[in-house]
């Protein structure tokens, strides 16, 4: 069988075992446009296309040494029917997966909402026991995310007080959430 640019088929595909880019090339351009439309009927998208055809040509390459072909045109066919399968099936797959991971996680963010409403809840209830400076100072840190600078300054007490009253604050807040989470626990065991 001879080919467009009168170099026999065999000798051609016999270049491209052995390395010779310029016969990989004659062969990209001779089936680069077939194998785009195999792929552009079944996707009707540009860029799918053209990725297919890129895979079926780079994995030629990729295998050239090994190769033992008879008839390029329906090798090169055969290649691009599978990418387009292994295509199809990597996007059901990925597509699965999305919407397992959007399920899970749309439930994992409910979840979630629900704990940190909880101990946002415990901790603001443990914060109104702090004496009034300490109790500003952890509130618009920790629940507002305000500076240490800012609140200071919106206090009129210096940032080292902020500071202090700060460290107080968790101190206590740490310490009543250990002795409620131990209770709780106590509680757990009992039930």
């Amino acid at each position: 069988m001879r080919s467009i640019l009168g170099i026999p088929e065999k000798q051609r595909l016999e270049s491209l075992k052995a390395g010779d880019e310029s016969a990989f090339t004659a062969i990209y351009n001779e089936y680069w446009e077939r194998l785009y439309v195999i792929a552009y009927r079944k996707f009707k998208d540009t860029n799918t296309s053209e990725g297919i055809v890129q895979e079926v040509f780079l994995q030629l390459w990729r295998k050239r040494s090994d190769l033992e072909i008879d008839n390029l045109s329906a090798y090169l066919s055969t290649m691009t029917r599978y990418a387009i399968y292994r295509h199809i099936a990597k996007e059901k797959k990925l597509k699965k997966r999305e919407e397992e991971y959007g399920y899970f996680r749309h439930e994992k963010i409910i979840h979630i909402n629900y704990e940190n409403k909880f101990l946002l809840e415990m901790i603001s209830e443990l914060a109104t026991e702090l004496p009034e400076r300490c109790r500003l100072v952890f509130t618009y840190n920790k629940l507002h995310d305000r500076s240490i600078k800012e609140i200071a300054r919106e206090l009129k007490i210096s940032p080292k007080t902020a500071e202090a009253h700060l460290t107080k604050a968790l101190r206590f807040i740490r310490f009543r959430m250990n002795k409620l989470i131990s209770l709780l626990l106590v509680l757990l065991t009992i039930f």
